[in-house]
Formats: C-alpha cells, sequence, structure tokens
C-alpha cells in the first residue's frame, strides 16, 4: 500500500454506539483518538430510517456507562419499561413483568441521541477527533495502514495508525481485511428474517398513546411486530416478517397488500399510525445476521470490538450491551497491565498483544452465548408468548424469583438485571427450563393455578440443580 497520507496514534474505524464510547474511554485516559466514519455526522445530517432507532439499555450498557461518568448525562432521555405487553389479533392486552418487581427493568434510549451524547463527550476531553464520509476500504495491518474513500468525490486517503480499532459493526472492514489472513475465520449466519422500522407518533402534548412503561409485541407466530418507547411520548415499531413465503415482504409489494396484512394482523395498531403507508413503501427493510469471529486481533496492532467481532441478532435487546460490556472488560483489563487509569506505550506492542489476546479469551465463550440466546429469544417473543403452558411457566418463575431470591434466578434476569457472564446466564437458564418443565407438569395434573406450585418440591431442585451454577458468581447484583 502506498504511504500514509496522516499518522494517527490510535484509529477507531466507525463512530457508532461502542466506537464512541471507546473513543471516550482512551481519551480518558490521555490518548489521542481518531474516529473514521463512513456516514455524514448525525449531529448535522439526517441518517436514512431503517437501522433501530431506540434500543433496550439495561444492566452491563449501563454499568459501562456510569464507569466512564456519563450515566447522569443519559438518564433524562431513559423511558423505563417494566415488562412485556402482548397484543392479540382481537386486541386482547396480557402483560408479563420482566424482574420479580418494579426495581427490575429495561430501558428504552434513542439510539441516535446516546450516540450524540457520547461523542459530545468525547470530544470534551480534547483528545477525540471525529472524521466523517470516511468509508474504509482497506487495511494493511503489516504497516498498520488503513485506506478510506474520502468525502462526495471518494478520493482515496490513507491514515497510518499506531493502534487500530475495529467498531464498524457486523458487515466490518476490519474485520474482512482480518480475516483474509492465514489462520483467521468467521462466520455469518443471515436469518431468514428482514425488519423494517414503523413509528406510532405521540399523542396530544407529548402524550403517550399506549402503555408507556412496557415493550409492545403482537406474536403471530411465524412472524411479529413490537414496539419501544422513545421519550417524546412516540413508538418505535419494528415488524420482523420472513422475506419469502405465505406471510412475507415478498407479499407486501403494495399499498393494498399493506393495508389489508396489518388490518388482518395487528388491527388495534393501524390507528396509532397515521403514514402507515408511507412509511412502509419509503424505509428500507433491513436484515440480521450473527457474525462470530476468532482471532479479533492482530498482534499489537488492531482489534475487533462490538458487533464486528460478534454480530447478534436484537432479540435480547442485548446488542450495545453486549458491545458495552466489551469496553467494561478492555478498560478492566487495562487496569490490570497499566495500573488503574494508567497507559501503555502505542510502540509496546508486547503489552498490547497481551492485552488483546486476554480480551478475547474473556469475551469470546461469553460473546458466543448471547448469540445463541437472542435467536432462541427471537423464537420465544414470535412463537411462544402467546402460548398458554409457557405463560404458566413464566408465572410460576415469578413466584419462584419472590420466594426464593437470590436463590433461584432467571435466564432472563441473569442476561438483563446482571453483569454475570452470558456463559453462565445461558447454563443457568437451561437448568431453570428444566425445573420449570418438572414443576409445571405436576401442577398441570390438578390445577392451572401458578400459587400452587410444590415449593417444597421446588426448593429441592433450585438446592440440587441451581445452585451449584449460581454459586460460581460471588455477586448476582448490577454493577458488581
Amino acid at each position: 500500500m502506498p504511504e500514509a497520507d496522516r499518522q494517527v496514534e490510535i484509529a477507531i474505524v466507525g463512530a457508532g454506539l461502542v466506537g464512541s464510547l471507546l473513543a471516550l474511554y482512551l481519551a480518558r485516559r490521555g490518548y489521542q483518538v481518531d474516529v473514521f466514519e463512513r456516514r455524514p455526522d448525525m449531529r448535522r445530517s439526517r441518517i436514512s430510517a431503517g437501522r433501530s432507532i431506540n434500543l433496550n439499555i439495561s444492566c452491563r450498557g449501563l454499568t459501562a456507562l456510569e464507569r466512564i461518568g456519563v450515566l447522569d448525562k443519559v438518564e433524562p432521555e431513559l423511558v423505563p419499561m417494566l415488562g412485556r405487553m402482548m397484543h392479540s389479533r382481537d386486541g386482547e392486552l396480557t402483560y408479563q413483568p420482566y424482574g420479580k418487581d418494579d426495581t427490575e427493568f429495561g430501558n428504552s434510549v434513542s439510539r441516535a441521541g446516546l450516540n450524540i451524547i457520547l461523542m459530545n463527550e468525547a470530544e470534551k476531553t480534547g483528545l477525540a477527533r471525529f472524521h466523517f464520509d470516511m468509508k474504509g476500504e482497506n487495511v494493511d495491518f503489516d504497516s498498520n495502514v488503513i485506506e478510506f474513500r474520502a468525502g462526495e468525490k471518494a478520493e482515496k486517503s490513507r491514515v497510518k495508525a499506531g493502534l487500530i480499532f475495529g467498531t464498524d459493526g457486523g458487515g466490518s472492514v476490519i474485520r474482512r481485511a482480518m480475516m483474509r489472513r492465514s489462520g483467521y475465520a468467521s462466520t455469518v449466519e443471515k436469518l431468514d428474517y428482514g425488519y423494517k422500522e414503523l413509528l406510532i407518533p405521540a399523542g396530544p402534548n407529548g402524550s403517550f398513546q399506549i402503555e408507556k412503561n412496557a415493550l409492545h409485541i403482537w406474536p403471530r407466530g411465524s412472524f411479529m411486530l413490537i414496539a419501544l418507547p422513545n421519550f417524546d411520548g412516540s413508538f418505535t415499531c419494528t415488524l420482523f416478517l420472513p422475506y419469502e413465503g405465505e406471510k412475507s415482504f415478498d407479499n407486501l409489494v403494495d399499498d393494498e397488500s399493506v393495508r389489508a396484512f396489518f388490518h388482518d394482523e395487528f388491527a388495534d395498531s393501524v390507528p396509532f399510525i397515521p403514514d402507515l403507508l408511507e412509511t412502509f413503501a419509503e424505509n428500507p427493510t433491513g436484515h440480521m445476521d450473527t457474525v462470530k469471529a476468532l482471532p479479533w486481533s492482530v498482534g499489537g496492532n488492531a482489534l475487533l470490538v462490538g458487533d464486528a467481532a460478534h454480530g447478534i441478532v436484537p432479540f435480547f435487546g442485548q446488542g450495545m450491551n453486549c458491545g458495552f460490556e466489551d469496553l467494561t472488560v478492555l478498560d478492566q483489563l487495562l487496569d490490570e497491565i497499566a495500573g488503574e487509569g494508567g497507559k501503555l506505550e502505542i510502540d509496546d506492542a508486547a503489552s498490547w498483544k497481551d492485552l488483546f489476546e486476554r480480551f478475547t479469551v474473556a469475551r469470546k465463550a461469553n460473546c458466543d452465548a448471547i448469540a445463541d440466546m437472542a435467536v432462541e429469544n427471537f423464537i420465544e417473543m414470535r412463537d411462544k408468548v402467546a402460548d398458554p403452558s409457557f405463560l404458566l411457566a413464566k408465572k410460576v418463575e415469578k413466584v419462584l424469583e419472590k420466594k426464593f431470591g437470590s436463590d433461584y434466578v432467571s435466564r432472563y434476569s441473569l442476561v438483563t438485571f446482571t453483569n454475570v457472564p452470558y456463559k453462565l446466564a445461558q447454563e443457568a437458564g437451561i437448568v431453570c427450563d428444566e425445573i420449570l418443565a418438572e414443576l409445571c407438569a405436576e401442577l398441570g395434573k390438578d390445577t392451572s393455578d401458578p400459587e400452587k406450585v410444590d415449593l417444597d418440591k421446588a426448593k429441592e431442585l433450585i438446592d440440587r440443580k441451581l445452585a451449584p451454577i449460581l454459586r460460581k458468581q460471588p455477586s448476582l447484583t448490577c454493577g458488581a
């Protein structure tokens, strides 16, 4: 590759949520950071629709924000979601709380709003610079030179970096360049579903037209509609639908077919989406992939972080949370190697290599676990949340959580309301399902009242099967 046009200390490729927060973390340690983003600056240009407009931030994401001291800037933008509100075809509502009580909940947050806060906070350090309309095209890891197409004229620009961090998402240019190296491999599993963003606008005076503090789901077996609240009173709706088949994007080809589909499947939502047909036609159909790769680094030169290393589908609300947890772990490892708040010299390749390898070991199995659980949760949200036996199991689970406290913690609670490793949550979830199946089988013989579950048997099963797994983690509280 020809000689670079400029040199930087640290190059972060991708100014999304993870890239912007990483810039803040590194700048706070005193590093000069340059962040390169292929899109325009969202603070000055309207970014095209199609990506999820809001996200569910929970314990892991909040912990990363609190660790770097910006949680107080984000909290005013959060809308608590205490549970799921299911909408049947005839408009009947069924509510499922997320946690054992109202202290456990997720939070809806604007993707763009959060991204802007993080970019602004990084720039305030005076050590982070953002460069937009810079589309990465190739990387030479031997010289650590990145080639970009820059600006409207797409002129080539080459940047030589002391360190490279790839935070450029599931389609990462940095990962693709890395995977061309001997001994590197990645897989991309495409979900045969697409998604389309829609909007329920705010009511009069910024009021919420449907229940504010819930994630709304219209489950329909092979597809679903969801809605998350926004701070301004609106709701971002997302239709998840197969690309092909009887009920699919392939068959929603004009206004008439879209109108008939929504009236048949989601009739109670239609009055709240006044621009349904226009928005459906204008917004692109997004795709969803699970990305797994290894290794995540090249010596002490470059590292993949967030979706660039481990893209996951959005059905556990953990994509951003998992990426932010990457940064918590990376910062903890930097403290261990360089001292609390300390710095490694940029040219200390051996120490950076050690850091990158330890980071990969700490995260790989956990990121694979949440990737698998996210696909499983899609099936749960789509197929099971309206099933009577599933609903009974969830009600029994709430009884166990209230009765046994920290001795019984569900998979969902471990993933969403604690910082325990995802792999541990996955293992515990398998055991929880076994316990619930056994208890519900006996309960179903005589009654469907969850309060009549055999608590003595429950305690025996919990002590024998679940306790040994939970004991692997000293604390189950958020922030620990």
